[in-house]
This record gives C-alpha cells, sequence and structure tokens, in this order.
C-alpha cells in the first residue's frame, strides 16, 4: 500500500530513540510525522531532522509557539532551517505574523491552533476565555488567523466544515487531530471524529497518535486509516 500523506502520525513517545524504532516498524505505511513539545526534551528535534534528511518523511513540528512578537519571530527563524514542513503556534493574530516573518523564504508552513482538542466549555470557562460556543469561537479564530497571514488552522474535526466555509480557507490548511477510528479510545480528546468523517468535512490531514502507535501492529494500523481514507475519497470524487 502507498503512504497517504493526509495521515500524520504523532510519534507522543518518550523520546527521539523510540520515535526512530516506532516510524522504522512502521516503514513505508506512513510519510508524514508529528514531533511534539512532550519529545522536546528527549531528542525530538534531532529525531525530526533525521526522519526528514535521511528518511524521506515529511514533518509536522507540533510546539504552539506563543510569546511576544519579536521571540516567536527568532524562534521561528531557527527552526526554518531544519527544512521542516509544518510548525504551529497559538492563534492569536500577533503571533501568527511574527511566526510567517519568521518563516519568510522557507518552505516552512505556519498552522495556527484554534482551540485545543482536548477542550470543552467548561474548561474554557475555567480559563476565562469569552463566552460562547466552540465551534463559533472556533471559526472566528481561524477567520482571524487566515487574516494574518496563517498557511492553515488546527481544529478539532467537529469544526472542519465550518472552517472549510470560510472565505479566507481558500488554499489554506486544515488539520485536524482528535481523529480516532471507530471504537478506539478517546485517551484525553474530547472533540473526535473518525478518520473518514474528518476528511469528507474538510480536513486537508487527520493526525493520530496512540491509536497508532499503541497498536499491537502499529503498521497494520496506520494501513487501515488509509484504507478508511480511500474509502471516503472514492464517495466523495469531487473533494
Amino acid at each position: 500500500m502507498t503512504a497517504d500523506d493526509r495521515l500524520i502520525v504523532a510519534l507522543d513517545v518518550p523520546n527521539a530513540l523510540q520515535g526512530l524504532q516506532m516510524a522504522e516498524e512502521i516503514g513505508d505505511a506512513v510519510s508524514f510525522y508529528k514531533v511534539g513539545l512532550g519529545m522536546l526534551t528527549g531528542g525530538g528535534l534531532a529525531l525530526a531532522n533525521e526522519l526528514k534528511q535521511e528518511h524521506g518523511k515529511r514533518i509536522f513540528l507540533d510546539m504552539k509557539l506563543f510569546d511576544i512578537g519579536a521571540t516567536v519571530e527568532a524562534a521561528v527563524r531557527g527552526l526554518a532551517q531544519y527544512d521542516l514542513d509544518f510548525l504551529t503556534v497559538h492563534g492569536d493574530p500577533h503571533v501568527v505574523e511574527a511566526a510567517k516573518a519568521g518563516a519568510a523564504g522557507s518552505g516552512l508552513k505556519i498552522l495556527a491552533v484554534t482551540v485545543l482538542t482536548s477542550l470543552d466549555r467548561d474548561d474554557l470557562d475555567s480559563c476565562l476565555i469569552k463566552g460562547g460556543a466552540i465551534p463559533d469561537l472556533v471559526s472566528e479564530r481561524a477567520g482571524r488567523a487566515f487574516d494574518a497571514g496563517a498557511d492553515g488552522v488546527i481544529s478539532s474535526p467537529q469544526e472542519a466544515s465550518l472552517i472549510r466555509a470560510l472565505p479566507e480557507s481558500e488554499g489554506r490548511l486544515i488539520v485536524t487531530p482528535g481523529v480516532r477510528p471507530a471504537g478506539a479510545d478517546l485517551g484525553d480528546q474530547k472533540r473526535v471524529a473518525t478518520p473518514a468523517n474528518a476528511v469528507a468535512d474538510g480536513a486537508d490531514h487527520i493526525v493520530v497518535g496512540r491509536p497508532v502507535w499503541q497498536a499491537a501492529s502499529p503498521r497494520d494500523a496506520a494501513q487501515a486509516i488509509v484504507t478508511e481514507l480511500n474509502s471516503a475519497q472514492a464517495q466523495q470524487p469531487n473533494r
């Protein structure tokens, strides 16, 4: 089976050595990997660079940067030298603008986080986030991030269709964590959908972690998701 880069596998394992072993076990079934903040102190940046340069994989560096503009711009400029593919920052316009300035001249795409997929309305209330339905907040943050220059956004699959309907989303990416194959444990995710539903609703890429790397056969688990994505595409030939 040919790898499908709509599937991004999150290597949320403890360190770079385990991440490399997982990628080697999965082999050519997956072409795109996410390396997140949790692995940063375990050699995550070195793993990202090795998978990109030596194994030909596409890399999504999930750092969710948030700081004053000058700091974000400097951090992104440093990361852009690694020739990676995607980088996340928080979706506040000043952060997005700074990140785009730091990525200038590189192929690094800046993805803006809208509302984390592990949060629900009660969580947002406890964080003093303004009232309103989460889909409305996600849509508003996505639109503002696009206006600030974001190449794409991160949202739960439940909001993908709303974002895709925004005029500003034309030509932009929607990447959805919180994707779980039918019957999989939800873990700490609260706003989820299946791979097929996420793609049908407008997602360009889905991010799947534990249902792949915790599976008895991570390679088989990844291939099953690709099969589901292909089936969904066959049912929507004009998408």
